[in-house]
């Protein structure tokens, strides 16, 4: 069997009307169109311009200042005024301080591992000191800060300790 070639071959016309091709508007209908707008807006802008009171369009051109009107300020009521002026007295009680205290960060069965926190807590800008405890249960060695006058100042130390991840850090009166 012959080979046949489906790509290329064209389509037959089953109707043999050609058609037509689409129409065109003519070039002087656009041109008739766009006169009459043209026209139209030139007409508007002569209008405006021959109909206009020439009041407004004097006042307009030539705006003249009104006087500004003055608004005086608000007046104060009399209770400000004795608010201010009014003098109070107040008694400061000084709180008593029990005493200096201590800041105990870490408590550990190894001097390696109490140096070690020392270590962190001196990158801080801190000073601390590791102290060897016996007792019952064995030695022990404490990370300690202070001592402290006050436990504003003891907090605001913990503070800084937690803010490099140190937790746990507890405060006591320095016995």
């Amino acid at each position: 069997m012959a080979q046949h070639d489906y790509i290329n071959k064209k389509p037959a016309n089953r109707n043999n009307k050609k058609q037509a091709p689409a129409k065109k508007p003519f070039p002087i209908i656009l041109v008739l169109i766009a006169l009459i707008l043209v026209g139209g807006f030139g007409y508007g802008l002569w209008y405006i311009k021959h109909n206009a009171d020439p009041e407004l369009v004097e006042q307009q051109a030539n705006p003249t200042k009104k006087e500004e009107v003055v608004i005086p300020p608000p007046k104060t009521p009399e209770f400000i005024k004795e608010i201010k002026e009014h003098e109070v007295q107040v008694e400061v009680k000084e709180i008593e301080q029990k005493g200096p205290y201590v800041m105990q960060c870490g408590s550990f069965r190894t001097l390696e591992q109490a140096q070690t926190l020392k270590a962190k807590i001196a990158f801080a800008g801190l000073v601390a000191e590791v102290k060897k405890t016996e007792g019952s249960n064995g030695i022990w060695y404490k990370v300690r800060l202070g001592p402290y006058e006050t436990k504003r100042l003891a907090e605001s130390d913990k503070n800084k300790l937690k803010r490099i991840k140190i937790m746990g850090c507890g405060i006591w009166l320095w016995t």
